[in-house]
């Protein structure tokens, strides 16, 4: 994985600084999920913490926090374009933040990983 992180701000506080809070982003250099099943392309940690990544079998998905919940959402495989819509969302799932240390990719990446396997399918109305 290649981190990145931004430059002294005016303030002397590194780019990206809020109230203190350091927040990084890492894209993942290789994508190798077929072997792994799961792989996290982008991560942004810290208070608003979000990222995207996929899944071993062409299925995508995305995490972002809300009102101290983490939210995750599985898009169908093959997507037609490069923002997934709402008819794209397969299945959902969300947990408290409580236990996740929020500032640690690894913790973070456990918990969006142990959140997609809890995940439940999206009823979708009959046509």
């Amino acid at each position: 994985m290649q981190r990145r992180s931004g430059g002294p701000g005016a303030s002397g506080e590194p780019e990206g600084a809020v109230g203190g809070m350091v927040h990084t982003m890492t894209l993942a250099a290789d994508s190798e999920v077929a072997g792994r099943g799961f792989a996290v392309e982008v991560i942004t940690t810290g208070v608003h913490a979000s990222g995207f990544g996929e899944l071993g079998d062409g299925r995508s998905f995305s995490f972002h926090m809300e009102r101290q919940t983490l939210v995750v959402e599985v898009y169908r495989p093959r997507l037609r374009g490069p923002v997934p819509q709402a008819e794209d969302v397969v299945a959902t799932a969300s947990r408290k933040l409580t236990d996740i240390d929020m500032t640690d990719e690894r913790s973070l990446i456990a918990a969006v990983r142990d959140t997609i396997a809890h995940a439940q399918p999206v009823p979708r109305a009959g046509r």
